[in-house]
């Protein structure tokens, strides 16, 4: 439930708001965009990001033209108001170019501090599918073929449990990311995305919200 309104929203001297727009399942940063007023009521009222074109000085609705429109899953307003997170479900590439993203030139990458994401090592873990790589784990694991993949999977499951029954925390994670590793590479195997899997964790907590709100009446 929303706790303020466009009224409450701090428009620049230009009447305009800047907007970070996220992958609702990624949590990747798309794009930034700007909004003015209209347009913000525009992505309230149709549940789709509308912006406002500085270049064209004009509002233009993402994916009137490319059909990658970005249905709106969150709005939120930053501490001082004066600028949002458009939180979005989008049908296609966010960038003109064609790219996931419009962020993708580094301009700095640290030596130090690891840049580790689950989407990353789900990037990784399909490109040794495709690609391959000698003397990669994940390469002969993809050269073996299911059966091996399942094996591994199921082994993993076990020593998990092992682990969790001896109540040794250090092992547990050590040996649950083991079993989130394989997960993955069975994912990659099967061609089940990130994304299918967690829609369906979505829809579930929908039904398990029901099922508690019909225990409490």
């Amino acid at each position: 439930m929303a706790n303020i309104t466009v009224n409450d929203l701090k428009f620049d001297e230009k009447g305009l708001i800047p907007a970070v727009v996220v992958d609702n399942v990624s949590r990747k940063v798309l794009t930034v965009a700007y909004m003015n007023r209209q347009s913000v009521e525009i992505t309230l009222r149709e549940g789709r990001t509308c912006f406002f074109s500085r270049s064209r000085q004009q509002l233009w609705r993402k994916g009137e033209t490319s059909g990658n429109v970005q249905h709106v899953a969150r709005i939120t307003a930053d501490c001082d108001r004066d600028a949002l997170v458009v939180v979005v479900e989008k049908d296609g590439p966010a960038c003109h170019l064609g790219t996931d993203s419009c962020f993708n030139d580094d301009l700095f990458v640290s030596d130090e501090v690891a840049d580790f994401t689950p989407d990353a090592l789900m990037d990784l873990i399909r490109d040794r599918k495709v690609n391959g790589k000698e003397g990669s784990y994940t390469t002969y694991l993809f050269e073996k073929g299911l059966d091996k993949i399942l094996k591994k999977v199921g082994e993993e499951c076990t020593e998990v449990i092992i682990a969790a029954k001896a109540e040794d925390k250090k092992e547990t994670v050590y040996e649950i990311a083991d079993l989130m590793y394989h997960v993955m590479v069975l994912m990659c195997e099967a061609g089940i995305t990130p994304a299918d899997v967690i829609n369906e964790l979505a829809s579930r907590h929908v039904i398990d919200k029901k099922v508690k709100q019909e225990k409490m009446t």
